[in-house]
């Protein structure tokens, strides 16, 4: 069972890591990016040449692994779901570097027993050798069978809806069939989304896509459609999951411009499902 004072001064252990030029181009690859050839506002993203990284990059950087199962944590991580993700971009960065991530264990809300618990935790990427903080990348998870710990038991802060007018955007994004085999070498390597026998067991058709990857994919169609391929730009990028993709769907982001602030969410177009919710990006002018 979660000891919630415990949990609250956990120390994750810091990670230290070391990026390349062909590590941001593959980031970018497993999100779609390089699928038009032609298009040389993507080619920046995935060539050397002139490189630029794509902005949600940070999300798959510094990773301290499965710490809510491998450190003492009393969570139940069988039964954990990735709810929402958050980034938030405080300065740019190069291609290839050095980091040193630090992540903590921000806050946990109290369902009640039987509901579950809701778990904020942050990342903080920093440069190795001259400090800069990089990006604050966060994490809701939902932990189904943690409820009823005797923590708090405040409202889980609102998402903000999108507008109820037609979108100012809705833009078509094909993912490729092999996309998580190839996303995975950047991030998440759990066979849900390589073996079909193993997604089979977990009650699936087939493979489905990484969730961060369906996120990576909306972020190229914000990032297309409301700063054309202009990246740095984009200074935040949060989202809730909804639903799962399958490799080989084409996910459709609808856009609300408002100011500095881009309003969005994704469905497949295939099934008509909706997949990722409550999208909220801030942009500089």
């Amino acid at each position: 069972m979660i000891d919630y004072d415990k949990l609250m001064n956990l120390r994750i252990p810091e990670v230290r890591a070391s990026y390349n030029f062909k590590d941001s181009i593959l980031y970018a690859l497993g999100i779609g990016l390089g699928y038009d050839s032609l298009d040389e506002r993507q080619l920046v993203y995935v060539y050397e040449k002139n490189q630029q990284i794509f902005p949600t990059t940070p999300v798959v950087l510094g990773s301290p692994g499965f710490w809510m199962r491998d450190l003492d944590t009393g969570i139940d991580w069988t039964k954990i779901v990735h709810g929402e993700q958050t980034l938030r971009i405080h300065a740019p960065m190069p291609v290839s570097g050095n980091l040193v991530a630090q992540s903590r264990v921000v806050d946990i809300i109290d369902k009640g027993a039987g509901k579950g618990a809701i778990l904020y935790s942050a990342r903080e990427l920093h440069d190795a050798n001259t400090g800069v903080h990089y990006a604050t990348v966060g994490n809701v998870s939902f932990c189904r069978g943690d409820g009823g710990f005797g923590g708090p038991q405040k409202s889980q802060p609102k998402a903000p809806p999108v507008p109820e007018r037609a979108p100012d955007y809705a833009v078509d994004l094909p993912t490729r069939p092999e996309q998580a085999l190839i996303y995975r070498l950047s991030s998440d390597m759990n066979p849900l989304h390589a073996e079909p026998e193993f997604a089979r067991k977990a009650g699936f058709d087939k493979p489905i896509l990484h969730g961060l990857a369906t996120y990576g994919t909306c972020a190229h169609a914000v990032v297309a459609a409301a700063l054309d391929y202009d990246g740095a730009r984009l200074k935040s990028f949060d989202a809730r999951f909804s639903s799962i993709v399958f490799p080989g769907e084409t996910i459709r982001t609808e856009i609300w411009l408002e100011d500095d602030v881009v309003r969005f969410q994704a469905k497949v177009v295939e099934r008509d499902a909706l997949v990722l919710s409550n999208g909220r990006a801030e942009i500089s002018q």
